[in-house]
């Protein structure tokens, strides 16, 4: 899905995963929109074993301002936390995806186990398997997942975050408001023509593979593929939450899963930077 336009339900049907995939991605949202003070998160107006009807969305433009507030509420979103590392949405004891494609969700005793075995090696698997990964490239992948299974980048200090997991730019949606910002979101000496479109649009989010992760995954995937406004997202970002100093080098690290994810089935350009990134993480 690529998006909730127009002014009818928007239906999804005819999933070959059986009647998990829907509930699945029903199970997220709700958990996501359970956070206080998080993002907006599409609506499901219906889902049973065969379909998932989800509100219509009118189309808007992301703002740098709408962007900033977007950046403040996924922090907040994250802040929510989860059970465990790998764990899957509150009350969720079903088959778990990314897309179209399955993925596990079990809790792990830490981020790094979790990270390499259920997010990385499964699917640079699938790549070997398709012809897309090998020889010194999955070499360098598999030193990288060794790295970060046994720990080498984990951080005491580091909590699960309640991650929509699939946070590429297609699943942040932009949408006229639903209700006006509080004063509390607009800058003492910002002028009125600037407060009127800090609330013209939000953020929406849209079929995520949630679970509990590192909160630089949800940022990293948004930096991979292009969100609008990066700059201001992650402003706003640290202005609720400040990121532990280095982050910006640890991008590469929380790109391998989409790089890995997206090795498996959209070519060997993805296999190519998903080892350029391997490389990065060995010299963390």
């Amino acid at each position: 899905m690529n998006g909730t336009r127009g002014d009818r339900p928007f239906v999804k049907r005819g999933s070959r995963h059986g009647p998990d995939f829907y509930r699945h991605e029903a199970a997220g949202l709700a958990w996501l929109a359970a956070a206080p003070g998080g993002p907006r998160v599409v609506e499901v107006l219906g889902v049973d074993d065969d379909e998932i009807a989800l509100e219509p969305l009118p189309a808007g433009r992301a703002t740098a301002q709408a962007a900033r507030r977007f950046g403040r509420s996924l922090a907040v979103m994250h802040d929510a936390g989860a059970a465990a590392w790998g764990a899957p949405a509150e009350g969720w004891a079903g088959r778990c995806f990314i897309g179209n494609r399955p993925q596990e969700c079990r809790p792990t005793r830490s981020w790094g186990e979790f990270y390499a075995e259920q997010r990385v090696r499964p699917f640079v698997a699938i790549a070997v398997d398709m012809g897309m990964l090998g020889g010194a490239d999955l070499a360098v992948v598999e030193r990288a997942c060794d790295r970060i299974a046994a720990g080498d980048v984990d951080h005491p200090d580091d909590r699960p975050a309640r991650l929509h997991g699939d946070l590429w730019t297609g699943n942040v949606l932009w949408a006229p408001a639903r209700a006006a910002a509080g004063a509390d979101d607009v800058e003492s000496n910002a002028v009125e023509a600037n407060a009127v479109e800090f609330n013209a649009v939000e953020a929406v989010l849209i079929d995520p593979a949630a679970h509990g992760g590192h909160r630089e995954t949800d940022l990293a995937m948004l930096a991979l593929f292009g969100a609008p406004h990066l700059d201001e997202i992650l402003r706003g970002y640290q202005e609720h939450h400040p990121l532990r100093p280095g982050w910006q080098q640890r991008v590469p690290l929380h790109q391998l899963h989409p790089l890995a994810t997206h090795s498996a089935g959209h070519g060997a350009g993805y296999a190519v930077a998903l080892a350029d990134a391997a490389r990065k993480v060995l010299l963390l």
